[in-house]
């Protein structure tokens, strides 16, 4: 396995308060990791997960994304790499007003795949996800759970290389949120790299890699 994400000593430090949420981690990612990370509320799970996704930069230390440094990167080049990671978080953020097709074929639209392509690689994610039937379905009219297998079929279709998930199951009754952990599966086997931040330990227990939040600093598990 090779490195797809690495740390050197990341810090991350909110004003006023001058509080490290992070101090000091090293991490490495392999491609084809598949991790849980866990913590108290308030640890800094969701500023882990947004520092992997370059949501953010850390106040000191250096992070690189396929063996590149990403700070010295112009903004406008690491947005491009951001393309290569998606994003699936506990409240589904569809688009009410369209099909469920289209809310999948969207990240395909800002990519710039051509409609007929972009349709039909949305339609083969809602196969995979279990939801074809409902391609012209308006997103009102599915469950929570659907709504969150649809959220996570927008996020696979552009083939990410990683991809980082916030309390996927946290608001799914337990059968929806097993569905939900077979596709993360699913994408883990096809070759995807999955980290999820959770608070369910059956989510944590499902991962390969184990790490927990804790007093700013990252505590990995001994593998099982």
């Amino acid at each position: 396995m090779t490195a797809l994400v690495t740390w050197n000593q990341v810090t991350k430090r909110y004003r006023p308060d001058g509080r490290d949420v992070l101090n000091g981690i090293d991490l490495t990612v392999e491609r084809g990791d598949y991790i849980s990370i866990r913590g108290a509320s308030g640890s800094g799970k969701t500023t882990l997960l947004n520092l992997l996704g370059m949501v953010d930069r850390p106040t000191t230390g250096t992070r690189t994304f396929d063996g590149v440094t990403l700070e010295d990167l112009s903004r406008g080049k690491e947005a491009l790499t951001r393309r290569r990671i998606a994003f699936v978080f506990q409240e589904f953020y569809l688009i009410d007003d369209i099909s469920t097709l289209d809310n999948v074929a969207l990240s395909l639209v800002y990519r710039g795949v051509p409609g007929p392509i972009r349709n039909q690689r949305a339609l083969e994610e809602l196969s995979a996800v279990g939801l074809d039937e409902y391609a012209d379905t308006s997103v009102l009219e599915l469950s929570g759970g659907q709504r969150q297998r649809i959220a996570l079929a927008r996020a696979l279709v552009s083939k990410p290389d990683l991809l980082l998930c916030d309390e996927p199951t946290g608001s799914l009754d337990p059968a929806s949120a097993q569905l939900v952990m077979d596709i993360l599966a699913t994408a883990h086997t096809s070759g995807t790299t999955v980290i999820v931040v959770t608070h369910s330990p059956e989510v944590a227990l499902a991962a390969q890699r184990r790490w927990t939040v804790e007093a700013g600093a990252l505590i990995e598990s001994p593998a099982p």
